[in-house]
């Protein structure tokens, strides 16, 4: 596979530096992109980024992914109007263990392959590098007008960060440019890839190489994922969407690809999986011919959740769905861990109930109407219930005076239920 054509059709190259596809072409070659350590989890915002290390590793060349454990301590100006707040080591570190195992499942790092993937933390060659030392080595071959010609510089100066541009941001193209330097000289890495942000910090890179030792070096970058609404992509109401499952279960991680617009999914389905150029166009006509079906939406959402988490967890993810949507059981409702549980309800109308009065037993007519104000009366109650309207954990009631007790409740302190087939209430035993 040809690297460059691979991104090219997948519309994932914005700025590519000349020498860069004939480099490519000539040798296996070492690329790297950095990543900040600024959580202990990735989010779909990284995904890009590292599926151009994958597709570049799959081209057979040699793939470093770098975590910034030095730069994270100070951040990057690129795209923000505010400095970030400077992490301690201790939590880096610990960002930093968790961000190897997740990448691990998406590059190769083991065998004895010449490309096989490396993972590298530029606080292992700075942490001993003092400032006058670098202010002499690597300092001197940048000048300041060169520095303030950045686009990232001259907006934070221009009025758009309210307290200014620190010195301590200033200086991250620098320390971003000495990553390149050293891995050049150290790797014979001859290529940093990117999001088009931080195309002024990659060619700082490449610049600090040419003058210091005039080695090689190239830059490439890819679009910024946007929205067709120009919502920020991966950006929810509850937050990012991130790769950990701690943070987004993997059904909310999968609604959130079922539920992009036509327009992204169009776009998606090519940078965020490995679907070939033939298949994607096909799925992209067949879509177009029957949108209602969103068979886009539902590729996506199986190949990423599958890339990301695994089989198993897609599976459960559908089946989560299911329950919300479809027929399904009481057992299929109890199997359901209380955060996917909660995910899956998310924004239904909830009551508070007594479990000590739950123990006792309550007839199911006076739970959901004086204990939870699922019905404005008893009445109004016993009729639905009658017709078969009225259903507790997934079960319809088969009696509106049924005894509810501790017995029904999902993980030790929930109810489900269900008032006609789509309107769901959360009782909640406390």
């Amino acid at each position: 596979m040809d690297f460059i054509e691979e991104l090219r059709w997948r519309g994932m190259i914005h700025d590519m530096m000349p020498g860069t596809e004939e480099q490519l072409k000539k040798e296996m070659t070492t690329a790297y992109v950095g990543i900040d350590p600024t959580a202990d989890s990735l989010h779909i915002g990284h995904l890009c980024g590292v599926m151009m290390l994958r597709h570049f590793q799959r081209c057979g060349h040699k793939p470093l992914a770098l975590i910034g454990g030095a730069t994270g301590m100070i951040g990057d100006p690129s795209g923000k109007s505010q400095e970030r707040n400077l992490l301690t080591e201790e939590i880096l570190r610990h960002n930093v263990a968790c961000i190897k195992e997740q990448l691990s499942r998406f590059l190769n790092f083991d065998g004895d392959s010449a490309n096989c993937a490396e993972l590298v933390n530029n606080y292992d060659w700075m942490k001993d590098f003092t400032f006058l030392d670098f202010a002499r080595e690597v300092g001197k071959h940048i000048t300041v007008n060169y520095m303030m010609a950045k686009d990232s510089v001259k907006k934070r100066l221009n009025g758009e960060a309210r307290d200014g541009l620190s010195f301590t941001e200033f200086t991250y193209q620098l320390l971003q440019g000495y990553d390149f330097l050293h891995l050049n000289a150290t790797k014979n890495c001859k290529l940093q890839m990117g999001g088009s942000d931080q195309w002024g910090n990659i060619t700082t890179g490449t610049e600090l190489i040419r003058r210091t030792n005039g080695g090689e070096a190239y830059a490439l970058t890819c679009p910024l994922i946007t929205k067709a609404d120009g919502g920020k992509f991966g950006k929810t109401e509850s937050g990012n969407v991130w790769l950990s499952a701690e943070y987004t279960s993997p059904y909310k991680f999968c609604q959130f690809w079922l539920n992009v617009s036509d327009a992204d999914a169009e776009k998606y389905i090519k940078i965020f999986t490995f679907i070939g150029k033939e298949e994607c166009e096909a799925l992209i006509e067949e879509h177009r011919a029957a949108p209602h079906l969103r068979l886009l939406q539902k590729r996506l959402a199986k190949d990423v959740t599958i890339m990301v988490h695994s089989e198993e967890d897609y599976n459960k993810a559908m089946e989560a769905a299911g329950i919300l949507f479809g027929n399904a059981s009481q057992d299929q409702l109890a199997q359901l861990d209380e955060k996917t549980f909660l995910d899956v309800f998310e924004g239904v109308p909830t009551f508070e109930i007594s479990k000590e009065a739950l123990s006792a037993g309550i007839r199911a007519v006076d739970l959901l109407t004086d204990h939870a104000a699922v019905f404005p009366s008893k009445g109004e109650m016993r009729k639905m219930a009658q017709g078969g309207g009225v259903a507790i954990n997934k079960e319809k009631l088969a009696a509106f005076d049924a005894i509810i007790d501790e017995k029904s409740l999902l993980n030790g302190k929930y109810i489900l239920a269900q008032r006609g087939k789509k309107n769901y209430f959360l009782l909640i035993a406390k």
